[in-house]
């Protein structure tokens, strides 16, 4: 038996939203990107766009219930998309720190002279 076409009059209007958060997103990542004058790969900006549009996504999500105003809304979802990037970028940076440190604890401790072994 296979499963009957989907409607568009019935899709869930969470997954239309949604979709409208992740697209809001990543175009303001896109005129981001298209208002800067670095040269930068086609990698670097879809990993950007795609991490605008996830975050979107997800707010989108959470302010559903939370902010009736649908132009303040959008804004926020619009805003949260332009500067997740950076904040994606930022997290990264510090857990690599954060790991760093760990690594240096251990390796610490496995070079440390081990009594009675002379090293040449």
């Amino acid at each position: 038996m296979s499963t009957p076409p989907i409607d568009p009059n019935e899709v869930p209007q969470e997954v239309k939203d949604g979709v409208v958060a992740s697209v809001l997103g990543g175009l303001a990542m896109a005129a981001r990107l298209l208002l800067s004058s670095e040269p930068v790969s086609v990698g670097w900006v879809l990993r950007r766009v795609a991490a605008a549009s996830i975050t979107a996504l997800f707010v989108g999500f959470f302010l559903q219930e939370h902010v009736s105003s649908v132009p303040l809304r959008y804004a926020i979802i619009g805003a949260c998309g332009y500067s997740a990037p950076e904040v994606a970028d930022y997290a990264a940076k510090w857990l690599r720190g954060k790991m760093g440190q760990e690594v240096e604890k251990v390796t610490k401790k496995s070079n440390a002279k081990r009594p009675g072994k002379k090293r040449k």
